[in-house]
């Protein structure tokens, strides 16, 4: 009997920033379709209860969880790249990693500090190239291997005042299409999942303003905010043998805002 291309059963998958938000929905997704999930944050209490929460979720639904949990803060290369090798060890291999964690800071180009600037882009960007470059050696040995970095609507539409979180998620589009030319011939699929406006942490201040909040509905054709389960569809999709001939490519999830004018 031929199972679903959709299938993750026996792949192992880092999900990180998958406490909350996007990644906790992509990481609920990939676990009800079988793969075995790390869940990933910086806070240990907090690794500690999404787990929980995950396990409690399937549960209900009669599923029987794969869930590990790998604690970590993106910033930090050193301990980052030490606690990966000690899941990849412990797991026997990663199969799906997902570039999800983030941070945003909003301020006039004028204004930037330059230490804000570089959290963010080692956050999204340099985080994803490290992580990247540690697990794609056991990928290629495998000879199969699925990165999803999370890109964001502001790959293609910007807004004043974020400019190096486009800068960060513009060049991890671009990082993408660079791993696709150096590791597609190994077997590994690398692509980006480009959320519109989604209600997570990450907008809360976004969501304080009911004229933005309103703006977002009617500038989204599908007329509401996105939801991190919104995600998981399309994650799915990426890390399962049905994308296997997707490679190098954004995705967009934005409710069809970079479709209109």
């Amino acid at each position: 009997m031929r199972t679903s291309p959709f299938d993750l059963s026996g792949r192992r998958a880092l999900v990180t920033g998958s406490t909350r938000g996007i990644g906790a929905g992509i990481a609920e997704g990939l676990a009800r379709a079988g793969a075995h999930v790390a869940v990933h944050g910086r806070d240990e209490l907090g690794v500690k209860a999404a787990v929980n929460q995950l396990r409690n979720a399937l549960a209900d639904d009669g599923i029987e969880a794969l869930v590990d949990s790998v604690v970590f803060d993106v910033t930090d290369a050193e301990s980052m790249l030490s606690a990966v090798a000690r899941l990849e060890q412990d797991l026997g291999g990663i199969d799906i990693l997902v570039n999800n964690a983030g941070i945003q800071h909003r301020s006039a180009l004028v204004d930037f500090p330059l230490h804000a600037w570089q959290e963010v882009l080692s956050a999204n960007l340099t985080s994803c190239f490290l992580l990247a470059r540690q697990l794609a050696p056991g990928m290629i040995i495998r000879g199969r291997g699925k990165i999803i970095n999370i890109c964001s609507v502001q790959n293609r539409l910007v807004r004043g005042s974020t400019s190096a979180y486009a800068a960060a998620k513009a060049g991890l589009g671009a990082l993408g299409q660079v791993m696709c030319a150096e590791w597609a011939a190994a077997g590994i699929q690398i692509n980006g999942l480009a959320p519109g406006y989604i209600d997570t942490d990450l907008n809360t201040a976004l969501k304080q303003n009911p004229e933005m909040v309103d703006w977002i509905k009617s500038r989204t054709p599908a007329g509401r905010w996105g939801t991190p389960q919104d995600l998981a569809g399309p994650a799915v999709w990426l890390a399962s043998a049905a994308s296997d001939f997707v490679n190098g490519q954004v995705v967009f999830v934005d409710g069809g805002m970079t479709a209109v004018i």
